[in-house]
């Protein structure tokens, strides 16, 4: 297969009328400054595909459901957060088995590539039966996961979460939790069949998840992240004020402080949201190599604050960006969002920019290109010569590009024009988006529908 593009953006930097021949799934040469021949299938400027660090691609079917204020009996006397959020998950959570979360999640993902995600890192804790009991088989709920990433076309880390608490010190869980919850035997049973579920799905990588640490005892956390000792780890922490301070009652430290007095924390680590963080934290966070997993869009809609990007980067912070909720799936919205959020905290603009004179999108998706790769244990996307074909082609005729070259596309892309100027996407060589619709979205949205309909009903 011969693609032509009017640019490109390779490891070196963009490049114009670009030939990329592809083998076998996998990008086998590149030229540039070449005129298409007339077997090239050709197209508008192009970029590798970016990696989604973080979803629960089942919360995608509640999206807009959770949009209405909460009442007198809230957590907080009538305060709205996640809290209230989280009642509203447990009870779409109920109504759905393998086939519905197949279907949810089949739609999320094509949404993701037509986004410019070309991975994605499923944070993966719906496990049970709606009695809590397991599936016969235990991987029942990630099997459902994996063939919506094999229907979908896009690659998957699949990052099953262990979860056995209600909160700091080992609480025992509560009853909206049943469907999450295992012990470090089942755990071990459920990351077997996993792999299996994994097992001939191109691409994909295995990693474990402690959810949270208000979620897992300190020995827990320790047995799980060794579970697989070479691949990725990811967990949520201090992602609400609640939680530091129920972290501070409950051991005198915060949850980055708890964390890394108590575990390994390095590189194959993801410490997701991070949001209230102090100064000494984050040095410790970047010294240590761990990625940082930015949510923008669902850490806006739940209120949860502002991850403070900017001073993270100026320590040579590591970072990447997901769509967690799924409330919205939109790949430069979240890196436009990320940089505004910093722009109103400030009052500044053009934060994460990588220096004077650098541009703010391109310094955005290349933070979160190599990051976004590292979390999820994955080769980073690159035009380049045996490297897995994740491309991500734009219109070439759409007016927000016009007279933009070079970096001013990425600018263009993420503060001006956004996801709808995506148009064609190839998934390890395969055309997954064709004119900014994935090609089987027809078959893959009825399911979707009738899937909604029946939990409603």
């Amino acid at each position: 297969m011969q693609l032509w593009f009017e640019q490109a953006l390779l490891p070196d930097g963009w490049r114009a009328d670009v030939r990329v021949t592809v083998e076998q799934g996998r990008i086998a040469q590149v030229r540039s400054g070449v005129a298409p021949a007339p077997a090239d299938e050709r197209h508008g400027p192009a970029i590798p595909g970016l990696a989604n660090v973080h979803s629960h691609a089942f919360q995608r079917g509640m999206a807009g459901l959770a949009e209405r204020a909460a009442g007198e009996e809230a957590a907080g006397g009538g305060a709205d957060g996640f809290w209230t959020w989280r009642d509203a998950m447990y009870r779409f959570v109920d109504r759905l088995d393998p086939e519905g979360l197949n279907a949810i999640a089949a739609l999320a993902y094509i949404e993701m590539l037509e986004s410019g995600f070309t991975r994605v890192g499923e944070f993966h804790y719906l496990h049970h039966d709606r009695d809590g009991r397991p599936y016969a088989d235990r991987a029942a709920m990630s099997h459902a996961i994996a063939e919506a990433a094999r229907i979908s076309g896009i690659a998957l880390t699949l990052l099953p979460v262990f979860y056995a608490h209600s909160g700091f010190g080992g609480i025992a869980p509560a009853d909206g939790q049943r469907r999450f919850i295992h012990d470090l035997d089942g755990y071990a049973i459920l990351m077997e069949g996993a792999g299996k579920a994994l097992a001939g799905l191109e691409g994909a990588v295995l990693g474990v998840a402690p959810h949270s640490l208000r979620a897992v005892t300190s020995e827990e956390l320790l047995q799980v992240a060794a579970l697989r000792p070479h691949d990725p780890v990811h967990i949520h922490i201090a992602e609400q004020m609640a939680e530091v301070e129920a972290c501070l009652e409950w051991s005198g430290q915060s949850p980055v402080e708890w964390l890394f007095d108590h575990a390994p924390v390095g590189s194959r680590w993801c410490l997701i949201h991070a949001t209230h963080v102090t100064g000494e934290e984050l040095d410790r966070i970047a010294r240590s190599q761990a990625v940082v997993g930015l949510c923008p869009i669902t850490e806006a809609n739940l209120g949860d604050g502002l991850f403070p990007a900017r001073a993270f980067l100026d320590k040579g912070g590591r970072m990447a960006i997901g769509s967690d909720s799924n409330v919205e799936i939109d790949a430069p919205g979240e890196l436009r969002l990320l940089e505004y959020g910093q722009r109103l905290y400030h009052r500044s603009r053009n934060l994460l920019a990588s220096g004077p004179g650098q541009s703010t999108g391109a310094s955005l998706w290349r933070a979160s290109r190599q990051g976004g790769a590292q979390a999820l244990g994955a080769e980073a996307p690159a035009i380049a010569p045996g490297v897995p074909a994740d491309i991500v082609a734009f219109r070439a005729d759409d007016v927000a590009f016009t007279g933009r070259l070079g970096d001013a596309i990425l600018d263009s892309w993420i503060f001006a024009g956004g996801k709808a100027m995506v148009d064609t996407v190839w998934r390890h060589g395969v055309k997954r988006v064709s004119e900014g619709r994935h090609v089987a979205r027809p078959a893959i949205e009825a399911r979707y529908r009738r899937t909604l309909g029946a939990c409603r009903d």
